[in-house]
């Protein structure tokens, strides 16, 4: 795939930098509501993306369960520290995964947050079938690996593309696989320079499907495609608020 254009487009956000502080203190804001709404509602929240907004705020939405606010509130804190690995130029490592993941399920589900599954499971509306559960650490331990030693001459969105497709395939955990995929994602385009990408929930069903494709036929073109979609989507955002 040609990321010919997406490369342009990065040129100029990179001829933007440093960015004035209050711009990107608002485009962050934006990001982090955008972020935390769209990934939420493709797992089947019902909170709408005001009602993210207020949560993140520190208000109760009144009707909604404890967990939703526990989702928006955990994901804020996912991305804080995904931040934080980028700053400090930390590697991709089950460590590291397993800490988002922590996060994501904290006061959820804690005996099964950053952990690795300990039973089969199945992905519902998908035909691919993640490994066995005795396998998953082994998957991992191989993703890991080809990530750090084969992975890195590809593009960044390719790469990281890559990251999610074949995360979501092992399907470590027994939940919130989805959520920290998103946020693998967005961790291997913002060490690269990228301002995150938003996988639209309006866009749930392409997503799925060309996640499935590529688990079961190998062929990762449509994901790529997505993901490419809305990298040049957040791309525009951001000049379109730099210029």
């Amino acid at each position: 795939m040609s990321f010919e254009t997406i490369d342009k487009k990065k040129e100029l956000l990179d001829k933007q930098r440093p960015f004035p502080k209050h711009t990107l203190k608002s485009l962050r804001e934006n990001v982090l509501v955008e972020w935390t709404y769209n990934s939420n509602a493709i797992e089947g929240s019902t909170l709408t993306i005001s009602e993210t907004k207020v949560v993140l705020e520190g208000i109760t939405v009144g009707g909604k369960s404890m967990r939703e606010h526990l989702e928006v509130l955990n994901h804020k804190e996912a991305i804080l520290f995904l931040e934080e690995l980028v700053q400090n130029n930390e590697p991709l490592s089950e460590w590291n995964i397993n800490n988002l993941h922590h996060l994501v399920l904290k006061n959820i589900d804690d005996e099964n947050a950053g952990v690795y599954r300990c039973q089969n499971v199945v992905i519902s509306g998908a035909k691919h079938r993640p490994p066995e559960h005795f396998l998953v650490k082994e998957h991992m331990e191989r993703m890991v690996t080809e990530y750090n030693e084969q992975w890195q001459k590809r593009h960044p969105i390719d790469r990281a593309a890559l990251l999610h497709s074949d995360f979501v395939k092992v399907h470590p955990f027994i939940d919130g696989n989805g959520r920290t995929a998103r946020l693998l994602l967005n961790f291997e385009l913002m060490k690269s320079g990228y301002p995150p990408a938003i996988i639209k929930v309006e866009m749930r069903p392409g997503y799925y499907d060309a996640l499935d494709l590529a688990h079961t036929t190998g062929d990762h073109s449509k994901f790529i495609e997505l993901v490419t979609g809305c990298v040049e989507t957040s791309l525009d955002l951001w000049l379109s608020v730099l210029k």
